[in-house]
């Protein structure tokens, strides 16, 4: 009579400690949140883009060189004097970016015309008289076809993004010209008589290099609109190696008649640029690539 009543009692216990072990077991293996798809999706993207702007550059020289050879003063009195960043150039690039999250790879074809001047100064006299005084102004004139390779990073993820990058680039030369203006003195007369020549533009492919290289330091900001990035880029460029051409350095006789022969020169450069990128790969019709994470 008794274990009929203790037998009930047992089954009970049991069932209820099962119950609260179940319940622990599902407490521990609770399943972990899915992430979100959107957020895979923009660890990764193509985009695809165009900017342009202006660019202004400077001469580096390595060795200078002259067409006249002076007997009674030092040769480095007519060294030319360059016009550092004055002359404004033009660009325009298309670039090509694979992001993943907040590093990027980019590459961005550009065509650059880039322009840069220097002047000479020449005096001839007669017992410290003065005969003779002309001065040379040189401006040049180049297109390159260049081939920036660059490593970008994000500081933010916000909508509005600030980078920094860095890179190297490589170009190739597709045209250059060059003016010269020539002005003087003439004293031969026994009065101070002024003159000026015509100006004098001829092309100057054959003085400059076929190819030269460099690297590039800067940074900007991407603002986003939806799925667009609207640009502002900043490229301070490094010449690496010259860009005049060693073997035709006396190579235009009319050139070196007005007094004017090349330096070996590296060519430093900076870029400002405005532009607009697309998004390659799309989640949906109605989908923006910011802000949805």
């Amino acid at each position: 009579m008794y274990m009929r009543k203790l037998i009930p009692l047992v089954l009970c216990l049991i069932v209820c400690s099962l119950s609260v072990s179940g319940q622990n077991n599902r407490k521990r293996k609770a399943p972990v949140k899915a992430r979100n798809p959107n957020s895979e999706f923009l660890d990764k993207q193509w985009w695809l883009g165009f900017k342009a702007g202006v660019n202004l550059s400077k001469a580096v020289v390595d060795q200078s060189y002259g067409v006249y050879s002076p007997t009674n003063y030092e040769a480095s009195e007519t060294d030319k004097t360059y016009d550092d960043w004055s002359g404004v150039g033009a660009h325009a690039t298309v670039e090509i970016t694979f992001t993943f999250r907040q590093f990027s790879l980019s590459v961005q074809p550009t065509y650059r015309s880039s322009k840069f001047a220097y002047s000479n100064h020449y005096e001839w006299d007669d017992d410290e008289i003065p005969q003779l005084i002309l001065d040379y102004k040189q401006e040049q004139k180049v297109d390159w076809a260049e081939f920036p390779l660059l490593f970008r990073y994000d500081i933010t993820q916000s909508k509005l993004r600030p980078y920094v990058q860095i890179g190297a680039y490589y170009a190739f030369l597709i045209n250059a010209n060059k003016s010269v203006q020539t002005s003087g003195i003439d004293y031969a007369s026994g009065s101070e008589n002024k003159f000026t020549e015509p100006d004098i533009i001829v092309g100057a492919s054959d003085l400059f290099a076929k190819n030269h290289w460099g690297l590039i330091f800067g940074g900007g900001v991407n603002y986003h609109v939806g799925n667009i990035r609207l640009n502002l880029d900043i490229m301070y460029r490094k010449g690496m190696s010259l860009v005049n051409s060693t073997e035709n350095r006396y190579g235009n006789p009319r050139l070196a008649g007005t007094g004017d022969v090349m330096d070996d020169i590296k060519l430093n450069n900076i870029a400002v640029s405005l532009g607009c990128l697309f998004p390659m790969r799309f989640l949906s019709s109605g989908f923006q690539s910011i802000d949805k994470r």
